[in-house]
């Protein structure tokens, strides 16, 4: 998508040489994709105490291998 931005020359000087990116549009991209990235991981952590997540790693990790064996027993892989 095309856009026109009116954004302050030392800023995206300054984002092309934090992010080591060489053109602006890739400076841009970079920053908003760290951007959406950072957000999605604070409405993560805000869930954190608020779900109840149980789940008995090493009772799904048995019937895995349970499973494995007995496709194996069968001949399939």
């Amino acid at each position: 998508m095309r856009a026109t931005l009116n954004i302050p020359d030392e800023l995206i000087d300054e984002v092309q040489r934090l992010s080591g990116q060489k053109s602006k549009t890739g400076a841009i991209v970079a920053v908003m994709e760290e951007y959406v990235r950072r957000r999605k991981m604070e409405d993560l952590l805000a869930l954190r105490g608020k779900i109840a997540i149980e789940y008995d790693w090493e009772k799904a990790e048995a019937a895995e291998l349970k499973a494995a064996e007995e496709r194996e027993s069968y001949g399939v892989k």
